[in-house]
């Protein structure tokens, strides 16, 4: 099964960074929230993040060439990680930027607009974050989901911006809002951490979800019976595409037409099971031949 290409989604997370810029910008210059401004330079992380995912799409899709046979699908993850990182970097300059209101609070100006202005560009980052989630997680795609979530914590940070200064509003408490931004900061950290964290398991060829294998032997069971049997499933995700590698024991008596014609059979059926493509690789063994029985580690020993 092919790919689509992915490129729309992060064309749509673009715009939505540059308009909820502008936004969040208007909503500092009103009010002079540090909170505020935070949440502006968030969002051009946002926008930087996304350009980078686009680039990296834009890699990943490449189909596989000389140098590349098992195609370029893992550079998503390099994506992820950049992400990951660009995320705690946001999370720097609005610890930077509440440092000093924390030692001098400011008043804040025109509060009321500057709520109306910032939550207009949460609801807008909220949506697209929602379907940028939901099509990373139907796609199989580390770039979309990590660019989802990134607009996630971004909607995280406005709540708890817009929350510091309703209270500093409702108080007159001015230090809330550089302590809310500071919890805001630690909250993204950990989110950052988690997307390194993912890109990490991907680069080392981390199995694919134990569920996922279970189904891929609930697909081997439907072939089972004496003289054929399976053995060494070992998997990994890479980006967008899954691979499969299994050794498949038949009698020795058989020709070779027969047993690649029933290989060729249960490759289709595993492909055709996931929504996303799939590489299967299998290996023909005759099942009397005690090698058949230890060759079974990713070395063939």
């Amino acid at each position: 099964m092919a790919s689509k290409s992915l490129k729309k989604f992060i064309y749509l997370s673009i715009a939505t960074a540059v308009l909820t810029i502008s936004l969040k910008g208007m909503a500092y210059l009103l009010t002079g929230s540090v909170g505020l401004l935070s949440d502006a330079l968030e969002s051009c992380v946002n926008l930087i993040a996304a350009l980078f995912a686009l680039v990296i799409l834009a890699i990943a899709e490449k189909p596989a060439d000389a140098e590349h046979a098992f195609g370029h699908s893992k550079a998503e993850y390099f994506s992820s990680a950049i992400e990951g990182g660009l995320i705690v970097l946001a999370a720097c300059s609005i610890v930077w930027s509440a440092y000093p209101r924390l030692l001098d609070p400011q008043p804040l100006e025109n509060m009321g607009y500057g709520l109306l202005v910032s939550f207009s560009a949460s609801l807008i980052n909220l949506g697209v974050a929602i379907v940028l989630l939901r099509e990373g997680k139907k796609s199989h795609s580390i770039t979309l989901s990590a660019d989802g979530k990134h607009l996630m914590t971004d909607v995280w940070t406005s709540v708890g911006v817009l929350a510091a200064i309703g209270m500093v509003k409702l108080t007159g408490w001015l230090i809330l809002d550089p302590i809310i931004a500071m919890l805001v900061a630690l909250n993204i950290v950990w989110t950052g951490y988690r997307l390194m964290q993912q890109s990490a398991r991907g680069l080392i060829d981390t199995a694919i979800p134990n569920e996922e294998r279970q189904q891929i032997e609930h697909i081997f069971d439907q072939f089972r019976q004496p003289g054929i049997e399976f053995h060494s499933l070992m998997t990994r995700q890479a980006g967008q595409r899954k691979f499969i590698s299994v050794h498949i024991l038949v009698p020795g008596e058989w020709t070779v037409q027969r047993g690649h014609d029933l290989l060729e059979i249960i490759e289709a059926k595993v492909r055709d099971h996931f929504p996303i493509p799939v590489t299967v690789f299998t290996h023909l063994e005759p099942i009397e031949d005690p090698v058949s029985h230890s060759d079974i580690g990713i070395d063939r020993v």
